[in-house]
């Protein structure tokens, strides 16, 4: 036997830096980023202030107020635009805040040998003269020279070839190793020698950490639609200012202020900031359930999941593995607390040099402990063989050889597999073979995973990497218990109510497969293994599908081929992943899924969602939120269609009747104050429907746009406008004041806003949240002030209330109220003519149609 850990540590980097030492050199040298991060700057807020045509209309408006001699709106307005401003930038600053937030638990981590110990740290904290750890799957976090081990590197980002290169320690041209780079195969140790922007890639300003905020497609059509409205607006606002002159008989100024109000009701400026707000915000929370969201298209994906294809370790299991059965070479079970023998002592010896040193793969540790142990050691000083080379676990080949060295002649080669592997690699008699399968079967019928150990011994020149002409000598297997997490049969079982299929891909043996399956509520009938899916055509496979929940002994190749086949059958595919070779399939899926806690540098990079703490049940909760993000965006812009169209209705009608104007943009603005809120606060706070879990994925097409959600909104809002308009004239008509009439109709659009705001939540069994109360308290204050305030009330040109006033917005509202319980009755008969069929027959069972061909 070798040793247990079977890595040679370079003589002058088994200690590392020493803790004071690292934190001169990070005060002394800065931290280890690429672009220093410009936070939240204030000159770029105003900057884009400066171009909203809402913020410019109320600039104009109080100009003319300013000209006409009007100087009580005039700083009425001038008033309302800092509060714009203040408004603008705390909404900037609650998206930018959680954009920080989600960044910091994005950032990439190091292993660095600090004072002889492994730490894992951040990579910014990563400083010169660091011993880093570099193991596959890793991001290479600074710049330096490999001191230890032969490691693949995929440096593409630099170089742009797609071949990986090899680097290895003591080669004097090719041990250099550079920042944002892949570790793809192999393990190896590097000094760290550049940092920060004096890296390579530093030096040529790559490697951006802007993902995140990049655009999503909705957004992009939410920019689309408000340049639409702004032309929109600009052109009424002409018509408008032109009827009001020529037609109405206005002045040329008060003709302008009624086109600056016609323009002001038409832009709809909330939705950039709806978008920005919900999504970054929706993001965070989301993060605070243990789902990161790498992409803020993400969120707006995650409604549309419609199968999810998962692994079985860490993410259905609980990532603890325990060796729970030891059986020798003859297949004869030992006793896990019994005296060694010689075999026992050989198949232990081997099973640990056949794991990397300082792994992450719970297997391997789960190895290494049982052997440290049982064998009576701990990990030495000077550890016993030294690494030549490692073949990992790759296509067609599912085992795990690694070449160690003694001293100058002896070497070892330890292999470490799926036992149909190892067995073929050996010399067994057939009826040994037969009695090792057997054994190998009813442990993963058990639930458990099952490794054999082989082992071949030499002296003089080690062979080849590829192992040709060594005889190996099987010595054993070994079963390591992973259990299910309590939690995930009731959240596939959610995943069921959801309309979302569960499918698990495995590496593992078809009966442990099986038996994880059958615990956690899959269908176990049919079982499909990667050997069974390369015999298969497409259409085959597209027939399988329908009926096979668990896929195993599948590798990385055919994980992307069963994605691929997933979409084509028009499923909406979510996947997780952990590993190099999973990166494909992440980036093929509609939603990409990499493993937090255990996953790889380049898994995560590939996601668009990491699960922190590989919980399954975290992200069926990711799932759940990002549907309620969806559902929020979509009420809000409801309540933006509606709460616009009373607005223009009464800056409209008076210019077609000759009226005096109706509303003016001092109400507007004050108007505004309230919608704002609404739409960027309230909204975004909204809790979920509790049946958000219970109905099937929305289409992958389907936008809170969509003329059925805006045609609501509309509808709600003209019924608003008629309603106070009618009111209006019936005021008039009964010889209220234009200054009272007006009043009445001001207080009737708060009272309307507030209305279409409780309308949003769509149901009565939606809770209404304290930020929703606590909007009707503001308007509320604001009806009493306009009403009750005599300095306000002259800069509104409003006349005290009567209780004609009274009267006449109780009745609006009443009506209001009637009509918006009218439209929601239609809005339910009108779904249930389009969907009669119910999605419980969908739910039932835990295959059903894909969801590109479900109604939401």
């Amino acid at each position: 036997m070798m040793g247990i850990h079977a890595t040679s540590p370079h003589p002058d980097d088994t200690v590392g830096l020493s803790d004071a030492e690292a934190r001169e050199r990070l005060r002394r040298d800065g931290p280890n980023v690429l672009i220093a991060s410009e936070g939240f700057r204030s000159l770029r807020v105003l900057r884009e202030l400066l171009r909203e045509p809402m913020l410019l209309m109320l600039i104009a408006a109080a100009a003319i107020y300013g000209a006409i001699g009007s100087a009580a709106e005039a700083f009425f307005l001038a008033a309302s635009v800092l509060i714009v401003v203040g408004i603008t930038f705390a909404q900037e600053f609650r998206a930018e805040g959680a954009l920080a937030a989600l960044r910091e638990l994005a950032a990439p981590t190091a292993h660095v040998i600090r004072e002889g110990v492994e730490r894992e740290i951040p990579a910014s904290a990563v400083v010169l003269g660091d011993v880093v750890l570099l193991r596959e799957g890793d991001k290479v976090p600074a710049d330096g020279t490999l001191v230890a081990g032969t490691i693949l590197l995929d440096e593409s980002l630099l170089t742009g070839e797609s071949v990986a290169v090899q680097r290895s320690a003591g080669d004097a041209q090719d041990h250099a190793v550079h920042a944002a780079t892949l570790v793809v195969g192999g393990n190896g140790r590097m000094q760290v020698t550049a940092i920060g922007a004096r890296t390579a890639v530093g030096q040529i300003g790559g490697a951006l950490a802007g993902a995140l905020a990049s655009p999503s497609a909705l957004q992009k059509a939410a920019a689309r639609i408000v340049r639409l409205f702004a032309v929109l607006a600009l052109a009424l606002a002409l018509a408008v200012a032109w009827g009001s002159w020529w037609w109405a008989g206005s002045s040329p100024l008060n003709a302008a202020l009624a086109g600056i109000a016609l323009a002001m009701a038409v832009l709809p400026e909330e939705v950039p900031v709806i978008l920005a707000v919900f999504y970054a915000l929706g993001a965070r929370r989301i993060a605070q359930h243990g789902v990161l969201t790498r992409r803020l298209a993400a969120v707006e994906a995650m409604g549309t999941i419609s199968l999810l294809a998962v692994d079985k370790t860490g993410t259905l299991t609980q990532n603890q593995m325990e060796v729970a059965s030891v059986t020798d070479a003859a297949g004869v079970p030992r006793d896990l607390a019994g005296p060694l023998d010689d075999a026992d002592v050989a198949l232990l010896g081997a099973a640990s040099d056949a794991c990397q040193a300082h792994s992450l793969d719970p297997t391997d540790r789960a190895i290494v402990a049982y052997a440290t142990h049982r064998l009576g050691h701990t990990e030495p000083a000077e550890p016993l063989a030294a690494c030549v080379w490692e073949t990992p676990v790759s296509e067609g080949r599912p085992f795990v050889s690694r070449l160690l060295t003694k001293g100058s002649a002896d070497w070892v080669l330890a292999t470490k597999g799926a036992p149909e592997a190892i067995l073929a690699l050996c010399d067994v008699d057939d009826d040994t073979r037969s009695r090792l399968r057997a054994r190998a079967v009813a442990f993963a019928q058990q639930g458990m995973r099952v490794l054999a150990v082989a082992v071949a011994h030499g002296t003089g020149m080690p062979p080849t990497r590829d192992g040709a002409g060594v005889h190996q000598r099987f010595l054993g297997l070994v079963a390591l218990a992973d259990p299910l997490r309590e939690e995930v049969p009731a959240a596939i079982g959610i995943c069921r109510e959801a309309g979302i299929r569960v499918v698990m891909l495995t590496g593992d043996h078809p009966a442990t497969a099986s038996s994880i399956g059958a615990q956690a509520g899959l269908r176990v009938e049919n079982v499909l293994t990667g050997a069974e899916l390369d015999g298969m055509s497409e259409p085959e496979l597209a027939r399988r599908l329908v009926d096979v929940d668990v896929y195993a002994r599948v590798q990385p190749t055919q994980k992307l081929r069963l994605v691929k086949a997933f979409r084509r059958a028009g499923y909406v595919v979510g996947m997780t992943g952990d590993g190099v070779n999973d990166a494909p399939a992440l980036r093929s899926a509609d939603v990409g899924v990499a493993m937090g806690a255990r996953g790889s540098d380049v898994a995560r990079d590939s996601a668009d969602l990491v699960l922190l703490d590989d919980r399954f049940s975290s992200l069926v909760t990711g799932i759940r939120l990002g549907r309620r993000v969806y559902d929020n965006v979509k009420r809000s812009m409801r309540f933006v269609s509606a709460v616009h169209v009373p607005i223009v209705c009464l800056a409209i009608v008076p210019v077609i009747l000759r009226w005096p104007p109706v509303l003016l943009p001092v109400q507007i603005a004050l108007l505004e104050m309230i919608i704002d809120p609404a739409c960027s606060i309230v909204f975004e706070a909204m809790p979920e429907r509790p049946d958000v879990m219970r109905h099937a994925p929305r289409r992958p097409n389907e936008s809170p746009f969509a003329g059925r959600n805006i045609g609501i909104g509309i509808a709600q809002g003209a019924g608003a406008g008629a309603i106070l308009t009618l009111a209006h004239l019936l005021s008039l008509h009964l010889g209220s004041s234009y200054e009272a009439a007006s009043l009445a109709t001001f207080l009737g659009l708060l009272g309307a806003a507030l209305m279409l705001a409780f309308a949003g939540r769509g149901s009565p069994r939606v809770q209404a949240t304290p930020w929703l109360m606590g909007l009707g308290a503001l308007v509320l204050a604001v009806g009493l002030a306009t009403s009750y305030l005599p300095w306000l009330r002259g800069i509104l040109h409003f006349a005290p209330p009567t209780a004609m006033t009274l009267a006449t917005l109780a009745g609006s509202l009443l009506t209001l109220w009637a009509w918006l319980a009218g439209v929601a009755l239609l809005e339910r008969r009108l779904r249930f003519a389009r969907h009669p069929a119910s999605v419980d027959a969908l739910r039932a069972s835990p295959h059903h149609a894909p969801t590109r061909e479900i109604p939401p």
